[in-house]
């Protein structure tokens, strides 16, 4: 089996390489290609790459490239971790929404659109060759806004399904809380990639007992608290909502809070320096614990468990992934690309059938689906007003006068990435 990573030079690798490393019994990889352009990290990644297969007992063969055309041919499955004008383009996106009032952050928002106005026109200009090499390869995605860009990827009719690791940190969590291996937690998890809920928890499977309710009473002060949310909201709500929500439910509040501290783009670039230093020590064999920090925790057993059950190696029977809604949740669009639970195959994910979705909730939901559609439109076919509608859609801009302001913001600070601009 041939795997190939899309930005195998990123610092989040190493956790990836782990994965592989220990869960070789699910996936047998045999040949992995690291593809990256940026020639020095990717040497300092592909060498701890090695050492980490190398420790742990894994045979497989390790390779680096910046030819992504070889790099992918013959694989099975191809990741897509990229980032399109690195953390110095995060940095923007963190900092010039908060001049118009509105959450600088990189996947949601104005920030979120700018990311995904920079990616998708890079990503299916990979599909496309990944295609011409490797019709058969499927790409799982792990990008941000990952449901933007997988969107992207199966409208233009490639073998693409879209991985995010929120759901599979709260089955860690929930698992610890309530003193059980995290394969006996089933979670009722719905919602669009970064917007979505914990609706149900359930031990034993999609038919277990539902002890949501037993882990509100008994543990929902540390769940609130993990959350930066208050815990008489989470009572109210009845269900654990997405970290990412906080930027829904308390907004204002949190533009308050970024204006007073340093961007996380700055914090994970200073962390990304001291990762690479020590990437670097010919005496690391392991994932560093300072990774844990940078994010994409679990990442790997996500990945790992996808690329098993699409190659048809196992993996678990049921997986939280970004796919094509298709009437799985009624109140969206067939060809919205929604968060949810499958079952994952050799012909791709199946959604497992999700109860009635509470108004409070699939209302933001056909909100953001709807922004997310203009938000495509201005990544393919660019132009200063979609830009503006996809901006005046979301429901953290909303006002023309925000979205005017962020319009103007977003095109100045990206104009070397959009080719229309």
């Amino acid at each position: 089996m041939k795997l190939t990573v899309v930005g195998g030079g990123s610092t989040y690798t190493p956790e990836l390489i782990d994965g592989f490393a220990r869960l070789r019994d699910t996936l047998p990889v045999e040949e992995l290609v690291l593809v990256d352009p940026a020639a020095e990290r990717l040497e300092l990644v592909g060498g701890l790459a090695r050492r980490i297969f190398a420790k742990q007992g894994h045979d497989g063969r390790i390779v680096t490239t910046s030819d992504l055309d070889a790099g992918v041919d013959g694989a099975d499955a191809v990741l897509l971790q990229l980032r399109v004008g690195g953390q110095a383009a995060r940095q923007q996106d963190e900092t010039w929404p908060l001049e118009c009032g509105c959450v600088g952050q990189e996947t949601t928002g104005a920030g979120g659109l700018a990311k995904a106005l920079r990616t998708v026109p890079v990503v299916l200009d990979i599909a496309e060759r990944v295609r011409r090499t490797n019709p058969h390869a499927w790409i799982i995605d792990f990008t941000n806004p990952v449901g933007i860009v997988t969107r992207a990827l199966l409208q233009a009719g490639h073998k693409a399904v879209g991985l995010c690791n929120v759901a599979i940190g709260f089955q860690r969590k929930f698992a610890g809380l309530l003193g059980v291996t995290p394969a006996d937690v089933h979670l009722d998890h719905v919602g669009l990639n970064h917007l979505t809920w914990e609706t149900g928890v359930r031990l034993g499977g999609p038919e277990g007992e539902d002890v949501l309710p037993k882990l509100l009473t008994g543990h929902g002060d540390t769940i609130a608290a993990d959350l930066h949310l208050p815990r008489p909201l989470l009572d109210r709500l009845g269900v654990v909502p997405s970290y990412y929500l906080r930027y829904f439910y308390a907004h204002d509040e949190v533009v308050r809070e970024l204006g007073t501290k340093p961007s996380r783009a700055a914090e994970v670039a200073a962390m990304e320096q001291e990762l690479l230093q020590m990437y670097g020590d010919p005496g690391l064999d392991e994932k560093p614990g300072l990774l844990a920090k940078r994010g994409g925790a679990y990442y790997s057993e996500a990945a790992v468990d996808l690329a098993a059950g699409l190659l048809g190696g196992g993996g678990s029977p049921y997986q939280v992934v970004n796919t094509l809604n298709r009437g799985t949740l009624p109140f969206l669009p067939g060809d919205a690309v929604i968060e949810v639970q499958a079952a994952v195959g050799p012909n791709g994910p199946t959604p497992l059938a999700v109860p009635a979705v509470d108004p409070l909730f699939a209302g933001l939901m056909a909100q953001v689906t709807a922004y997310e559609d203009l938000a495509l439109a201005a990544a393919l076919r660019g132009g200063r007003d979609r830009v503006f509608k996809a901006l005046l859609a979301h429901p953290l801009v909303g006002q023309y006068a925000y979205a005017e302001g962020l319009t103007d913001r977003l095109i100045a600070h990206n104009r070397e990435h959009l080719a229309w601009a």
